[in-house]
């Protein structure tokens, strides 16, 4: 008898867990923002040179890392070439080649070495969004998150994008990288 009153005390959390944990795993549908402006076109938006600076902070919102990055893009037909070359804070440096390849409807189709498989993406609007799982070494260990990329073009020309870094349906980092392109 005790513990039955003790499970029906539990139920109504674990439904509340449960319905919470499904929320956070509906985000926003990227056709929410057709029609807003200014329109991004990665395309023209990265062809020549972009200069980003940005940040990781991890779940307690404490910044693990800054960083800068210098973009080479060019654009042959309808593919999107991206050179990044990053350098941290601390003095570590990476780079990420990234191939994007325009598709209709403003969807694209991504690609980079470090990236697995083809990753799905759409441009709409004034929004950029992909999701692709991306291998990070954290701490000697190699590990696989989920990345959830969205980058909002500001009226003033500077791109915004913010990424949640997932891991078992968790956000467990943060980055956030604000781009500027050259005068064109």
């Amino acid at each position: 008898m005790y513990r039955k009153v003790l499970d029906r005390g539990r139920r109504p959390a674990v439904w509340l867990a449960m319905v919470l944990m499904l929320a956070g795993c509906a985000g926003v549908d990227v056709e929410r923002y057709a029609g807003t402006t200014p329109r991004l076109d990665i395309a023209h938006y990265f062809e020549g040179q972009t200069r980003a600076w940005g940040m990781v902070q991890d779940y307690s919102g404490e910044v693990q890392r800054r960083f800068t990055v210098d973009i080479d893009g060019s654009v042959e037909g309808d593919t999107l070439t991206l050179d990044e070359r990053f350098t941290y804070a601390d003095g570590e440096t990476d780079r990420r080649v990234w191939t994007f390849e325009r598709r209709d409807g403003g969807r694209w189709e991504g690609r980079a070495s470090d990236v697995e498989g083809v990753v799905q993406a759409r441009q709409v609007g004034h929004v950029f969004h992909m999701s692709y799982p991306l291998e990070v070494t954290v701490d000697g260990r190699d590990l696989t998150f989920q990345m959830d990329d969205w980058m909002y073009l500001q009226p003033d020309g500077r791109l915004i994008n913010r990424t949640a870094m997932r891991k078992f349906g968790l956000t467990l980092a943060e980055i956030t990288i604000m781009f500027t392109h050259e005068e064109r």
